[in-house]
């Protein structure tokens, strides 16, 4: 008989000892039953599985890390934020050599891949009341990554049921497990009688694991809102959600399930797809048939009834009413060859002085950048010129061009009209300048088409929080009327945060950038290499304006 050592697989024994059985007189019916079921095609499969299995169980490659890159990334960061020592400035500079960036780089792809086993397809003439009832034996390797998968309980049968499979998680990679999938036991454990949310931890715990199992076009969006899973009662399942903050751009992978789509934030490393609520979920919840999952969507409502209306006003997908936006649709967008500069739109909070600002970049680069030049009513001053300081009219002539909605915002000051139109907008980006606007926060209502493309900044003032802490200071006191505390700097401070939480609140779901400005050189210079950044780096835009 032939020898038989460790190494030798199950499936290839199998082989050698059905070649020995020879039927003889006295145990011929015995033997040829065995030969029978040694020879059966599916016994065959069952043992080549095993031994594919027990090999990649012996190999376990498993990564400590599948995002070495942005470690170190992260790592150079935090090292450039302060003062080093000499083996802190080394390590910096080893970090920053192309060659260990190309050998992080290549680890994470190696790390990211799927190296689970192929298993050999089922024979095509298996008989059918055979196949539907056969059982996967799936084993998938997470390396120390969640599962990817949602379940839920069948209300009819009690299965517990593959929900949905999670783009670019370790069961999407497999290929092994699918939607609608039925699990009947994890490690050999049978789980057909634990709940769902015991399954899940089950499924969190084990780094690798068997499981017996019975058999669109990629968007962009900018969230308007704060998202934290784990305080949203609505969600199926509060690990699979992902957290995001207002600005943050999602791409969606899929929008198969109307009520939760799958998405990872631009720029994460992670690969793997996470829940987020679909505007079509937001908007029965609007009709009153679903609770609002969290108290900042809540807010983000509110604040969404702030938008008119119009024909150039960017309409996320599946949003119907224009307030109730929560998503906008998005697009990477850059400046073609000849085509018009994009209108740069400042916005500032009290104390934020963004005139001053905005006079000292044109002043600067005056061939480069341009002012809107306002229209007044009032009478010219002996050293100004017209349509230089502003431009001269009539009121009559004021008041008609009001009428006409010439202008993107006026006012009156000293019985005087004052106020900046479009016309004198186009004007300077007729020229090839970038033309320089700063206007109350009304006026995006406007402005913001895909006419002007408009870059957004908000411009904020520096207040300290030793400063606030002075402010804030005498509401503790309780002896003393609180007025007796407070100096003029002081409700200054106050109205100047207050000011800029309320922009914040109202119109920063349409802010590109933030500007603290903490004095005015510094805020000058922050504010040129923006401007360059904006005219030379694509940036994401409302998809509507690059299709209109």
């Amino acid at each position: 008989m032939p020898i038989v050592s460790a190494s030798t697989g199950l499936h290839e024994t199998l082989a050698l000892l059905t070649s020995q059985l020879h039927p003889d007189a006295d145990h011929k019916e015995d033997l040829v039953f065995l030969k029978d079921v040694f020879s059966e095609r599916s016994l065959g499969y069952l043992m080549k599985i095993h031994d594919k299995l027990k090999q990649y169980e012996k190999q376990n490659p498993t990564p400590v890390l599948h995002s070495a890159s942005c470690l170190a990334e992260d790592l150079a960061e935090e090292l450039q934020s302060g003062p080093l020592d000499e083996d802190e400035r080394e390590l910096l500079l080893l970090l920053s050599t192309p060659h260990l960036k190309a050998v992080l780089s290549a680890h994470d792809t190696v790390a990211q891949k799927n190296f689970d086993p192929v298993l050999p397809p089922l024979p095509d003439d298996l008989d059918d009341d055979l196949e539907e009832e056969s059982v996967k034996i799936v084993r998938l390797v997470k390396n120390k990554e969640p599962l990817g998968a949602t379940i839920r309980r069948d209300e009819a049968s009690g299965a517990v049921i593959v929900a949905r499979i999670m783009r670019g998680g370790a069961a999407d990679r497999s290929g092994l497990v699918h939607v609608g999938d039925e699990l009947r036991e994890v490690n050999g454990n049978l789980i057909t009688h634990k709940r769902p949310d015991e399954i899940s931890q089950i499924l969190v715990r084990k780094q690798a694991f068997s499981c017996g199992i019975i058999s669109s076009e990629t968007v962009y969006l900018r969230a308007l809102f704060d998202y934290t899973p784990f305080e949203d009662k609505a969600t199926p399942c509060q690990e699979a959600g992902l957290p995001f903050k207002r600005g943050d751009i999602l791409q969606v992978v899929s929008q198969e399930d109307a009520t939760w789509w799958q998405a990872k934030r631009v720029g994460d490393c992670n690969l793997r797809a996470a829940l987020i609520p679909s505007t079509q979920f937001q908007e029965r919840m609007k009709m009153g048939s679903l609770p609002t999952p969290t108290s900042s969507l809540r807010r983000s409502f509110r604040l969404r009834k702030d938008h008119q209306s119009s024909s150039s006003e960017p309409h996320t997908p599946d949003a119907n009413h224009a307030d109730f936006l929560i998503y906008e649709e998005v697009t990477q967008y850059l400046l073609r060859p000849g085509e018009r500069p994009r209108l740069i739109v400042l916005i500032g909070a009290l104390g934020a002085r963004i005139t001053e600002l905005k006079q000292k970049v044109i002043a600067e680069n005056p061939r480069r950048y341009g002012l809107a030049v306002p229209h007044t009513t009032r009478a010219r001053k002996s050293h100004e010129r017209e349509g230089v300081e502003y431009h001269f009219i009539t009121k009559a002539a004021f008041e008609a061009d009001i009428h006409n909605g010439k202008f993107i915002e006026y006012g009156e000051y000293k019985d005087n009209l004052y106020g900046t139109s479009l016309e004198s907008i186009h004007r300077i980006l007729d020229q090839n300048k970038v033309c320089l606007v700063d206007v109350q926060p009304e006026a995006l209502k406007t402005l913001r088409t895909a006419e002007f493309k408009p870059y957004v900044i908000f411009v904020q003032p520096h207040i300290s929080h030793v400063q606030l802490d002075t402010v804030l200071l005498p509401q503790y006191c309780v002896h003393a009327h609180p007025s007796s505390f407070y100096t003029d700097q002081e409700d200054d401070l106050l109205e100047m945060k207050q000011s800029a939480e309320q922009i914040d609140k109202c119109y920063g779901h349409w802010v590109d950038y933030v500007l603290v400005k903490e004095d005015p050189v510094s805020a000058l210079a922050e504010l040129q290499v923006l401007l360059e950044r904006v005219q030379m780096e694509p940036q994401w835009v409302p998809a509507s304006w690059v299709r209109s």
